[in-house]
């Protein structure tokens, strides 16, 4: 379940949530932004500048820096552009810092939120990635992280700007212009600021959907291009297009809707601005004429009041991309935010040490159902497992077979606990798994599945995969042990050859092999092999069957198995049905008693006998 923390923060705004996850990178927030208001302030001074060098062309000997003591024409305009000079020099510094800072913070974000969803991605158990796709996934820590990063390296600072304009011009407004004035100039600035909250609000939903078809459309391609072979074998590549198309579509009318509303928003912005300027130029033109105001502040205020004004038409731009940044920041929160379920255990396990006496005392497991925040549902369980008890004994090498669906690969993944069981208790040498250090636990059993996965990368490196500092000698020695080492050499590159994504460029039966290599050079001290020869012909069977005899001695070994010739020699031969174990025994013992299992094998014989006798 949930803990309170994580239930209150998908409570809070996503801009909230942002500021509470770079609580850390404050210093470095509160630097840019003095540097972005120091920058708008110098930015504003050359109006006013422009306004006093027009004071002193009007009023000469009694301008404002006539009455500072600089009295002489020449020695006023000489003073005016050496501080016009240094305005610019240090308006030039704080943009170069501000921009500096906000756009490293941003990569720096980005950097982060990326490793952090990737870290905690890792750490979710196995039922979060059954219940969402790779491209969805591949969608939020790449589409949504650098949505979030375009906004820090821009709209931050442009909103910061604006803010300081606001406060600047308005305060300075009070001090120059008369009350009358003043207001009309800024009363469209209210309309503007409710306005944009409006917009803001109506346009969150819209860019939360528009993340969400992204992201299926991100699931869809990668799904395709992970399945390009059955797509092309079934002759499905219209098919596809046209359920690409769909999902395309789909996304691209989300965006229409978000479109049709920001659009809309910088035409009437600029009608609200059209109005306060119109007002500031015919007010203010009349109260220069009548000499309430100064020519030169006049002038001053024409201009600070557009240089304020028109950039809330490109507020839109700068809303629009914060609704963006926002909605994919959610997703990423959202991600950060999914409870751990399995936490790791305290005490260390050695490998070495280990000894690899199993223990399965009275377990139940059920597979549950989560609600869209990866809540379990207890009341949509799906029980696998019913108070099952099964000892193995250390350095023993024991067999499960049963139909599919009985619950054996079940096993293996809570003793690895991809999963962790509701009732009973499992333990490595007495000492209970969910106690135990879960990296601890992890090096301790070497697995070798029917479905291998080698990552893109030489043949050495799949093999070394998990023992990234072996030696080449290990390597190859691992390879020998797996009878993987002769078909290795005669690749193009031998063990530098590329395997190919998913190791796409070698057969099923040099996968599996690798596979072996990779355990055998782990060196666990218990193997589980999850139907490691189902998918291979009798040849290849029969290489794996010789590597696994050499390392499965005086290392405890689980076998699951369809194919029963390959478990026939096994310690003890444990027969799953419906998540209880039912037989035990030798082989022998087990198709004398003439049950499940003697019918099992008396099918798998027939077949082999059709098959060696057509």
């Amino acid at each position: 379940m949930p803990s309170k923390s994580h239930s209150l923060s998908r409570n809070k705004s996503p801009f909230q949530r942002l500021l509470s996850y770079g609580k850390n990178y404050r210093p470095k927030i509160y630097s840019a932004t003095i540097f972005s208001i120091l920058n708008t302030i110098l930015d504003l001074a050359p109006p006013w500048l422009v306004g006093a060098a027009v004071d002193i062309l009007v009023k000469q000997q009694d301008s404002m820096f006539a009455r500072l003591g600089i009295k002489d024409v020449i020695l006023q305009f000489a003073f005016i552009s050496g501080l016009t000079i240094i305005i610019w020099i240090f308006e030039s510094l704080t943009q170069y810092l501000y921009d500096k800072i906000w756009r490293n913070l941003a990569q720096n974000i980005q950097h982060d939120l990326r490793l952090d969803g990737y870290n905690h991605l890792q750490q979710l158990e196995l039922a979060y990635f059954e219940n969402n796709s790779t491209g969805n996934l591949l969608s939020i820590l790449n589409d949504d992280v650098n949505q979030l990063e375009d906004f820090l390296n821009r709209g931050a600072n442009e909103v910061i700007q604006v803010i300081t304009s606001i406060v600047i011009l308005v305060g300075g407004a009070f001090l120059i212009l008369p009350t009358h004035i003043m207001i009309s100039a800024m009363l469209p600035i209210p309309f503007i600021l409710w306005g944009s909250v409006v917009y803001q609000k109506r346009l969150e939903p819209r860019y939360a959907d528009v993340r969400e078809k992204v992201s299926i459309l991100n699931s869809r391609l990668a799904n395709n291009i992970s399945g390009i072979t059955t797509i092309k074998s079934f002759t499905a590549e219209k098919y596809e297009s046209t359920r690409l198309a769909s999902e395309s579509e789909a996304y691209r009318k989300s965006n229409s809707k978000a479109i049709k509303l920001s659009a809309a928003f910088v035409p009437v912005i600029r009608m609200l601005v059209l109005a306060g300027f119109t007002a500031l130029l015919f007010l203010g033109g009349m109260a220069a004429y009548s000499e309430k105001i100064s020519i030169g502040n006049y002038s001053v205020l024409l201009v600070l009041v557009q240089r304020l004004l028109w950039p809330f038409v490109f507020l839109g731009e700068t809303f629009d991309e914060y609704q963006r940044a926002m909605a994919s920041c959610n997703r990423i929160m959202d991600l950060l935010d999914t409870p751990i379920n399995i936490q790791t255990g305290e005490i260390n396990l050695e490998s070495n040490k280990v000894k690899g006496e199993v223990n399965f005392n009275n377990i139940s497991f059920a597979y549950g159902k989560f609600d869209e925040n990866f809540n379990l549902n207890p009341e949509e369980n799906i029980t696998t497992i019913k108070n099952l008890s099964l000892h193995i004994p250390a350095g023993k090498t024991i067999a499960i077979v049963g139909t599919t669906g009985s619950g054996k690969s079940t096993l293996v993944k809570l003793l690895l606990r991809f999963y962790d069981i509701r009732q009973g208790e499992i333990t490595i040498d007495g000492i209970n798994i969910q106690k135990l250090n879960l990296d601890d636990l992890r090096r301790s059993i070497g697995l070798v599945s029917q479905d291998v996965f080698l990552f893109h990368g030489t043949v050495a490196e799949n093999i070394a995969y998990g023992t990234f500092d072996a030696s080449d000698r290990a390597i190859i020695n691992a390879a020998k042990i797996a009878e993987a080492h002769e078909f290795i050499t005669q690749l193009s590159q031998g063990y530098d050859t590329i395997v190919g994504e998913r190791g796409q460029k070698l057969s099923g039966g040099q996968r599996q092999r690798i596979a072996i290599a990779r355990a055998v050079l782990k060196n666990p001290p218990i193997l589980i092999l999850d139907e490691a020869t189902s998918a291979v012909d009798n040849e290849t069977e029969a290489a794996i069957q010789r590597s696994l005899e050499k390392i499965t001695v005086n290392r405890t070994t689980i076998a699951i198995a369809h194919r029963l010739s390959t478990i026939r020699n096994a310690d003890c031969i444990y027969v799953m049905e419906r998540g209880q174990l039912v037989e035990a025994g030798k082989h022998e013992e087990l198709v004398e008693k003439n049950g499940i299992y003697a019918g099992l094998w008396k099918v798998q014989s027939g077949l082999t006998m059709l098959r060696k006798y057509p």
